[in-house]
């Protein structure tokens, strides 16, 4: 079996159902580089670059630099850049071949490399997909001596786009750049302030690790053996925020299907509030449930009832996204995809940091407004039965958290008793905050629903939920 190449590629040796590169790549420069070389990237920014390439704009090739690991880097070198993409959906599957990462390098062992490549004419943008908890010196070192060797050199700035899990990343991404030059020399941090761009993005896809069976499934569709295939998604999302050194890039993105805004914010609140909010309950719930996937659960017709209800009558009134309900709709049928294998357990992982993000700014504003939180109590609950780090059928399982054997200690030190439970678990400020153990109306909930949890098991409590809510409704409307 021929390895998958440029050489293959001019050859025409791939079936015609595979969409190509139909563009010049031994011809183009690169004039994005990508810090961050990973799954996401290839299947995400990388594809929007191509869809550009493939327009015509030869402007969006990319070098794409791996921080520290060698294996992707090398392993794409050999194949000219080029990989396979499986894009999964209802509808089946459909594979691409990507051309748009032209060079790949490695920072922790090339770091001249980056610099001249930050530095280089034909450079224009620099994008970021390194770090989902905060940028660090090295990173910013990395940066402004690139920017240095590019302003000693007389070129212009660069838009300069984080695209990692951070909210108000381009932000927090220029305040680090500046603070890092302006110790070395302030006229660099000037020229950084008034030359580049640092707009703000949200980016989502759910990307799995690549796994073997992405390169059999690759070698059987292809007939090429391509060491760094993987598999998506069909649901894609870059919203970005219009501040670019060349203001027609906004164009030219949304033309690719990139959302140019004004305002990022709203998008990452819906993002982490529908989208983040959801995913943990679902995990939480299959995990208690012994349910291994995400897809598993939505398959559940009261998981599935439970999350469109969250969604549509708890989180979306406090959000300003537009289309919100279009956006619930993708999500949950995206959450139902059995393609990806979302394992509940790596979702249900770091609750104790996930919750005060994903659902607390929800439940303060709501409490505050006297409005229904019962949801979000049942999920508090489901929360606290999941600390037990065992299923219904007994079987035990890893709680992935940094503060979870503390927690487990409580759980299990209180269980089966309902009030005792909340009352300790809920005493944990930097989870919930300090106000809601004195809110009456959201402790009784709490504990209402883990004592019926605990009685009738997890499906049959979220079935007498679901039956509530019902009778709650036709109470609500007249109806008997």
């Amino acid at each position: 079996m021929r390895a998958l190449s440029q050489t293959v590629l001019d050859d025409r040796a791939v079936p015609p159902s595979l969409h190509l590169p139909d563009y010049p790549r031994s011809a183009l420069v690169p004039g994005v580089l990508h810090l961050g070389l990973g799954a996401f990237h290839r299947a995400h920014q990388a594809v929007v670059f191509d869809a550009l390439l493939q327009a015509g704009d030869t402007r969006w090739g990319v070098l794409g630099v791996a921080m520290r690991s060698t294996e992707l880097a090398d392993a794409l070198a050999r194949q000219d850049g080029l990989y396979t993409l499986q894009i999964a959906s209802a509808e089946g599957r459909r594979w691409q071949l990507v051309g748009a990462v032209l060079d790949t390098c490695v920072a922790a062992r090339e770091p001249d490399r980056v610099t001249a490549a930050i530095a280089a004419p034909a450079t224009r943008w620099l994008t970021l997909t390194v770090t989902e908890k905060a940028y660090g010196p090295v990173l910013a070192a990395q940066l402004v001596a690139g920017l240095a060797a590019r302003h000693a050199a007389g070129l212009g700035g660069l838009t300069i786009a984080s695209c990692d899990n951070l909210s108000g990343n381009g932000g927090k991404l220029r305040q680090l750049c500046l603070d890092t030059a302006a110790a070395l020399d302030t006229v660099l941090a000037q020229w950084i302030e008034s030359h580049c761009a640092f707009p703000d993005s949200m980016v989502d896809r759910i990307v799995p690790a690549a796994t073997a069976q992405h390169r059999e499934d690759a070698a059987r569709m292809t007939g090429l053996d391509d060491a760094c295939a993987l598999g998506t998604e069909a649901f894609w999302e870059w919203v970005i925020e219009r501040h670019f050194v060349d203001p027609a890039d906004g164009a030219a993105l949304a033309a690719a299907g990139v959302q140019v805004v004004e305002d990022v914010r709203p998008f990452e609140e819906a993002k982490l509030r529908m989208l983040n909010g959801s995913h943990t309950a679902i995990a939480l719930m299959g995990a208690v449930m012994g349910l291994p996937t995400v897809a598993d659960c939505v398959a559940n017709a009261d998981i599935r009832w439970f999350v469109h209800h969250l969604m549509t009558d708890i989180v979306m009134p406090q959000l300003q996204r537009p289309g919100l309900p279009a956006y619930r709709d993708a999500l949950l049928a995206r959450f139902a995809n059995p393609d990806l294998r979302h394992k509940v357990h790596q979702i249900a992982s770091d609750s104790s940091l996930k919750i005060p993000l994903r659902w607390l700014p929800t439940l303060q504003t709501r409490l505050a407004a006297g409005a229904d939180v019962e949801p979000l109590a049942f999920g508090a609950a489901v929360w606290m039965r999941y600390l037990l780090a065992e299923d219904e059928q007994g079987q035990p399982y890893a709680i992935s958290d940094p503060a979870g054997e503390r927690l487990q200690a409580i759980a299990r030190r209180h269980r089966g008793d309902a009030p005792a439970t909340v009352a300790a678990l809920l005493r944990q400020p930097a989870i919930w905050g300090e106000a809601l153990l004195a809110n009456p109306r959201w402790v009784s909930s709490v504990g209402f629903w883990l004592e019926r949890i605990q009685a009738l098991g997890l499906g049959a409590a979220l079935a007498q939920f679901k039956a509530g809510h019902a009778t709650h409704l036709n109470t609500e409307h007249g109806n008997t």
